[in-house]
């Protein structure tokens, strides 16, 4: 298995939807920041979100395996690639995940 790795593009606060739904003190993430690196195999990151990588660690462990493009290909630009979020709908988390030459260790992680 390959290690991916797994960068913060953004964090975002749809604020229309909290002054309508949520918590008016809610703040962008306040667990990832924008530039942090983690890197993965099968088992969430030590310090990242655990509800972000229940979102997609799927496309982690594909990715690990060798898996170059989703859905029919055509929806990344680079094979090895993919971007998405996690399912925070007020607050949502954007992020970069890249399949790398890096084998796993021997229990399939890496500590960063």
């Amino acid at each position: 298995m390959k290690v991916v790795k797994i960068t913060v593009l953004e964090r975002s606060l749809k604020r229309e939807l909290v002054e309508k739904y949520g918590d008016p003190k809610l703040t962008a993430c306040p667990i990832l920041r924008e530039g942090q690196v983690f890197h993965a195999t099968n088992t969430c990151p030590k310090g990242f979100c655990d509800a972000a990588w229940r979102t997609m660690n799927k496309y982690v462990f594909a990715l690990s395996c060798g898996v170059k493009e989703f859905y029919g290909g055509g929806w990344m630009k680079n094979p090895g690639e993919v971007v998405t979020c996690c399912d925070d709908g007020l607050r949502p988390v954007f992020f970069k995940l890249e399949a790398t030459d890096e084998e796993a260790g021997p229990f399939l992680g890496r500590e960063d």
